[in-house]
């Protein structure tokens, strides 16, 4: 499994962005995506995970109602819309796979990581 991010940047506080996450590699379509950051001296935390076989998705509690993550109809890529950004955002956005069926935001389940994305919010 391959996964390339892309999308990130500096925005204004208020702003948004939309990350995108190429996968590539899968043998069907029982995987699960999921969205991480990590902020400098902080631990890597979930953000935003989806299901490919069925659509479920699940946000940690920080990014709910701003945050929404889909993914197209081929399947291949998964995308992250991130509004109403705050500073406290400011990571780096990483986007791993599982091998599954439900969405899930614990790390430990995930194998394959991208390299991925900054994203810097200014105030």
């Amino acid at each position: 499994v391959q996964l390339v991010e892309s999308g990130g940047g500096l925005v204004q506080a208020g702003g948004s962005l939309r990350l995108s996450c190429a996968a590539s590699g899968f043998a069907s379509d029982d995987y699960v995506i999921g969205w991480f950051r990590q902020a400098p001296g902080k631990e890597r935390e979930g953000v935003s995970s989806i299901s490919l076989s069925d659509g479920e998705t699940k946000y940690a509690d920080s990014v709910k109602g701003r945050f929404t993550i889909s993914s197209d109809n081929a399947k291949t890529t998964v995308y992250l819309q991130m509004n109403s950004l705050k500073p406290e955002d400011t990571a780096v956005y990483y986007c791993a796979a599982t091998w599954g069926l439900v969405a899930t935001l614990w790390i430990k389940e995930y194998r394959s990581w991208g390299q991925g994305t900054q994203v810097t919010v200014s105030s």
